[in-house]
């Protein structure tokens, strides 16, 4: 299927991505443009609505058996193998139900699996997606329960960001997922990595390809950015919620089918 006749088939599940864009794109990690000149306020159980706290759970699914990781890789991780003819594409996961599952629908059409870190709040508002997730081969991680910027945040605060988030998917999909990723930042701070591994996420999750999605610069720009930075063994940050993050994938994944690279999750691209 050409790029031009997918992006036909999108078209429908951009204009509800679209309407939502311009708060979404406040909301974005940003890279590494961590906010460092603020404390973060401390989330209270306000944070959750009373409506989504007394939504029923879906009946999790068998856990995964995941594959063992190689030794030595480091805690804070970044790409794979370079001479590995894959990339791992990372979403981070909070969007509407409309264009996350035309994105997931389009991978999937293409062959190709994607990693999603969840946000929690976005698990309470669509919990089904979680298994939609699973069920399309993709794979399911953590990025915090309300997208604060974990970094800067007391340590009991930021505990708890990881683990409600590791709550949701526990309760959902039957695991916490593999990857942890900080919220609004590229890469964790020691703490953070500490409570990461406390909650039971012995790796971050950080990337080495910055779409700049969430700024929204059009569909043409993302599909530039990522081609013009990805290498093999990439690890890219993308974002859900965004018309031109949907309108941009059959182009990238076309452009990494020409230059013989595949997109798999991040345990696939770290363990083949």
């Amino acid at each position: 299927m050409t790029f031009l006749h997918r992006r036909t088939v999108l078209r429908a599940a951009m204009g509800s991505a679209m309407a939502g864009a311009a708060g979404t794109a406040a909301s974005g990690c940003g890279g590494d443009r961590t906010a460092t000149g603020s404390r973060a306020r401390t989330p209270t159980a306000a944070g959750t609505s009373a409506a989504a706290a007394a939504r029923p759970s879906m009946p999790p699914g068998p856990p995964l058996l995941l594959p063992r990781l190689p030794s030595g890789l480091p805690v804070q991780i970044e790409h794979g193998p370079r001479n590995n003819r894959a990339v791992a594409l990372t979403f981070h996961g909070q969007g509407d139900r409309k264009s996350t599952t035309a994105l997931l629908t389009e991978a999937e059409r293409a062959g190709a699996r994607i990693t999603v870190l969840a946000v929690g709040q976005w698990l309470d508002a669509e919990p089904q997606l979680a298994r939609r997730v699973l069920d399309g081969g993709h794979e399911l991680g953590n990025h915090t329960m309300r997208h604060l910027s974990i970094c800067s945040m007391p340590a009991k605060a930021a505990y708890a960001e990881i683990t409600e988030c590791a709550d949701r998917l526990r309760r959902l999909t039957g695991g916490i997922g593999r990857w942890f990723r900080p919220s609004r930042a590229k890469r964790a701070t020691d703490e953070v990595v500490r409570l990461a591994r406390k909650a039971g996420y012995p790796h971050i999750l950080s990337y080495d390809v910055d779409s700049l999605d969430f700024t929204d610069p059009g569909a043409e720009v993302v599909r530039r950015t990522v081609l013009g930075a990805v290498r093999p063994g990439s690890v890219v940050s993308l974002h859900f919620g965004h018309a031109g993050t949907v309108a941009a994938l059959p182009a990238i994944l076309d452009g990494l089918h020409r230059r013989g690279l595949r997109a798999v999750t991040t345990t696939e691209l770290l363990t083949r």
